[in-house]
């Protein structure tokens, strides 16, 4: 009976180590498993469970969600259900703002580059967006319209190629508008090429070009209108003198009497930094309204002023003249301006424009800076000096205006100064009379 006895505790107690060792592998298997099927987690984030709902995630999630290499981070399981929209090429991304969510990030310039990258599982819209061109929406307080065209010089066959593109914004007079465009290469006035008329348009697209060749303008090719009769005396638009030319664009309405009224008008300089390349170049600038004061006796100069006191700097934009006395064949003859900074009338520094050849309205688009401390503006002026060159290094004045403090000036002059001073870091933009050069 004893053994009996010890036999049943014997095969009780070895059942109780073996249900104790399955229960301590099962155990072990168990914390196996759920390391593997956990996910990878940022700092900072919230530990994902590898069960949900009760139930082991199957094995194909952990090759679904297994990150690249290039890839900082996966998305946690807490977002796996919510819906996402691929991106592809030229879409946005349309998601939801969480006002929860931290701060937006910026673009940063570097793909590589992977700091602050923010919630785990969100797609920032502002990382996808394209650049914006805000050249038909940003339009200044006044503007009379804008106009869009290209420029191209081809120098091998010493020709001009300008397109024509659109305006936007154009202000008619009364009725609806109706607007074409004048194109000339300065400083031949006599010659010009149209566009067609626009109807019933206050934002025209054109999409005509023109070449100017030979001095001689051809018509637009969109266009069969004939151009203008050629002239045998005029020289080629060759490359040493293509930089001294201004195209004008004059933007007109044709009213219902087919009468013109003038719109406004862009004055485009043509340099070596628009003409360089071989493809063109697309700018678009602002329509100026025509000066209605007849040019006083000597001409006038247009330029614009700016001080900017954070960095003790004083800009001077000269940009045309008009109604210049030039004193002998236009043809021969260059016109420039000379900028002269002066303190207590002693001379400071001097820069010069470009020279313009044989124009009586110039138009040269130029900036020039200055060194100028704030306590140095109540005894500075600048002087702008029209100088004509008749070859070689003599030259004639033509006329010239000081700005500056009451010191030295008094009327428009004295205005313009004190309208720059009040103004800070913006331009000033006037028309001055030229004043005779006093006999050294």
């Amino acid at each position: 009976m004893a053994e009996q006895v010890a036999l049943v505790i014997g095969g009780l107690t070895g059942g109780l180590l073996l249900l104790l060792l399955l229960i301590c592998v099962s155990c072990w298997l168990w914390k196996k498993l759920r390391a593997t099927f956990t996910y990878e987690e940022l700092p900072g984030s919230t530990a994902a469970s590898s069960i949900q709902g009760g139930k082991l995630r199957p094995p194909q999630a952990r090759t679904q969600t297994s990150r690249p290499p290039a890839v900082p981070f996966v998305v946690p399981p807490s977002l796996q259900d919510r819906d996402r929209v691929p991106l592809h090429s030229g879409e946005r991304a349309q998601a939801p703002r969480d006002p929860c969510l931290g701060p937006e990030l910026l673009p940063h310039p570097s793909s590589s580059s992977f700091g602050n990258t923010g919630v785990v599982g969100t797609v920032n819209p502002e990382l996808y967006k394209f650049l914006e061109d805000k050249s038909e929406t940003d339009f200044p307080d006044g503007c009379l319209g804008r106009l869009w065209f290209s420029v191209e010089y081809q120098r091998e066959a010493e020709r001009l190629l300008v397109g024509l593109l659109k305006a936007r914004r154009l202000q008619a007079p009364s009725e609806t508008c109706s607007p074409l465009v004048k194109l000339h290469l300065l400083p031949d006035e006599r010659r010009f090429l149209q566009s067609k008329p626009r109807r019933k348009t206050s934002n025209p697209q054109f999409d005509e070009h023109f070449i100017f060749q030979n001095s001689v303008p051809h018509p637009p090719i969109t266009t069969p209108r004939p151009g203008p009769s050629p002239d045998p005396h005029l020289s080629q638009v060759s490359s040493k003198s293509v930089t001294q030319r201004v195209l004008r664009f004059s933007v007109y309405h044709v009213d219902r009497q087919r009468k013109h009224q003038l719109l406004g008008q862009v004055f485009f300089p043509l340099r070596n930094e628009t003409l360089a390349g071989d493809c063109p170049h697309v700018i678009w600038r602002d329509l100026e309204a025509e000066s209605g004061e007849p040019p006083s006796e000597f001409g006038d100069l247009q330029f614009c002023l700016s001080y900017n006191d954070c960095l003790c700097r004083l800009t001077v934009v000269v940009l045309r003249a008009k109604g210049l006395r030039l004193q002998e064949d236009t043809s021969f003859v260059s016109v420039f301006v000379k900028v002269s900074l002066m303190n207590h009338n002693k001379f400071v520094k001097c820069k010069k424009t470009s020279a313009v050849l044989g124009s009586a309205n110039p138009v040269y688009s130029e900036t020039f800076s200055f060194k100028a401390d704030p306590a140095e503006l109540d005894t500075a002026s600048l002087s702008l000096t029209v100088l004509q060159s008749a070859g070689g290094e003599t030259s004639h004045q033509l006329g010239r205006v000081v700005v500056g403090p009451y010191m030295y000036t008094r009327g428009r002059q004295l205005e313009h100064w004190d309208e720059m001073l009040s103004k800070p870091k913006e331009l000033v933009k006037r028309w001055h009379a030229l004043c005779p050069t006093p006999e050294p």
